[in-house]
């Protein structure tokens, strides 16, 4: 087996065979008794790269995602072995860290409360033991910032260093349990359900979402981080760290101590664009940048002519400088109004209304307003916004209009899931 370790490629065939295996219904146990000194030194980045592969050679990543606690079970004594990381308190994966211990705590706290109410006699009140889960039930909730920050931002930077199949098969996981913790705040709603009706939602539901957690917790530690410490760099954690605020964080706020020591990651991924180095800067040649992404002047024509709204911008000396141009207008504008005092583009009996509203967003007295009318068949809906800088400074306005006529008779629900 030594032979085996020491040359990489054989290496590394051979765990993805015991992969193989696996989904071929081939006992774990035996797997790891067979190569066990082959298992004994495979580390995170090496797990998440051989499922990467295996995905990207056709195995499914559902059927990934159905067998990843085995995977995890012939790997667990080496990743038990790996020294953990200490990252400095405010580090990304050190936030990460802390919240799994808050999470883990709450787990813990409901355990027994579910345990005694699956032990209550049939006849028995089960309203204090339902007020005893509820709240601890809604802090569990507070994990879905946990799981956002991780799809939305750690995630997007593991793609660009061609990690996209674990995230992939983690997201589905973190999606089941969000539709089991959904289940459970329905029926913790209706405190009117009977014994039956709780030890069923229980067995079923409750106690499988717990252990789905504390599996993903152990997924996170020995797997996921590992493997995004060796793979993100300076500048990427410190985007990490600065985007997290925008999402926010699971029972815990992130400590202090850590100080990167590159400035972010730009959000563009400069390989994706032809780019310029002037002054020591990337300028995306063609691209306007924003604080969040990169666009032609075409794509932004596009995409205000395609919203379902119309928009009008009027700036800070009231002079219309910009208006939408889709295919259904509900008003019509052409382009001399382009350059004109906006007190002018409205008729004499509402100039006084536009002016009250330009003014009181000019002092600051207000940021918003809006009306709405019934009109040639259409349900009109008119907001204005005043538009500042950061520095609170009135840059303008913004009018947005819309038809809201068929808004208004949707019911339910239609899940993007519906499309298949």
């Amino acid at each position: 087996m030594s032979e085996l370790i020491n040359n990489h490629s054989q290496r590394r065939e051979t765990l993805k065979q015991i992969i193989r295996d696996i989904h071929q219904n081939k006992n774990p146990q035996e797997l790891k008794e067979r190569f066990r000194e082959l298992l004994s030194d495979v580390g995170a980045t090496e797990i998440a790269a051989l499922e990467q592969e295996l995905i990207q050679e056709g195995l499914p990543a559902t059927e990934i995602k159905s067998l990843c606690d085995v995977h995890v079970s012939v790997f667990q004594d080496s990743l038990d072995q790996q020294p953990k990381s200490q990252e400095q308190g405010g580090h990304p994966v050190h936030t990460f860290r802390k919240e799994n211990q808050a999470i883990g705590r709450v787990v813990q706290a409901i355990r027994p409360i579910l345990e005694q109410i699956l032990s209550m006699n049939p006849d028995a009140n089960l309203e204090h033991k339902l007020k005893d889960w509820q709240p601890l039930h809604q802090q569990l909730l507070e994990i879905e910032k946990h799981y956002s920050r991780k799809e939305n931002i750690l995630f997007a930077y593991l793609e660009k260093h061609g990690v996209s199949g674990p995230p992939k098969v983690m997201w589905a996981i973190q999606d089941d349990i969000r539709a089991q913790l959904k289940q459970i705040s329905q029926a913790l709603s209706n405190p009117s359900k009977g014994k039956k009706d709780l030890t069923a939602l229980i067995q079923t539901t409750a106690l499988p979402a717990l252990q789905s957690i504390e599996d993903l917790i152990y997924k996170e530690e020995n797997i996921m981080f590992p493997m995004s410490t060796e793979t993100l760099t300076e500048g990427e954690w410190a985007a990490v760290a600065e985007q997290s605020n925008e999402i926010g964080y699971t029972l815990v706020k992130p400590d202090f101590g850590w100080i990167p020591t590159a400035p972010p990651e730009p959000p563009v991924d400069p390989g994706a664009f032809p780019v310029n180095q002037e002054h020591g800067k990337s300028v995306f040649q063609g691209l306007l940048p924003f604080h969040t992404g990169a666009l032609t002047l075409e794509q932004i024509s596009l995409i205000f002519n395609h919203l379902p709204v119309d928009i009008t911008f009027v700036d800070e000396k009231d002079i219309v400088r910009y208006f939408s141009f889709g295919k259904e207008r509900i008003f019509q504008r052409s382009k001399a109004i382009i350059g004109r005092n906006v007190q002018n583009c409205h008729p004499p009996d509402s100039v006084h209304i536009v002016t009250k509203i330009v003014g009181d967003f000019k002092s600051g007295l207000r940021d918003f307003a809006e009306f709405w009318i019934h009109m040639n068949g259409q349900f009109v809906y008119i907001q204005y916004f005043a538009l500042r800088d950061p520095d609170g400074t009135y840059r303008g306005t913004i009018e947005v209009t819309q038809d809201i006529q068929r808004i208004q008779t949707l019911q339910g629900e239609k899940r993007i899931y519906s499309e298949e």
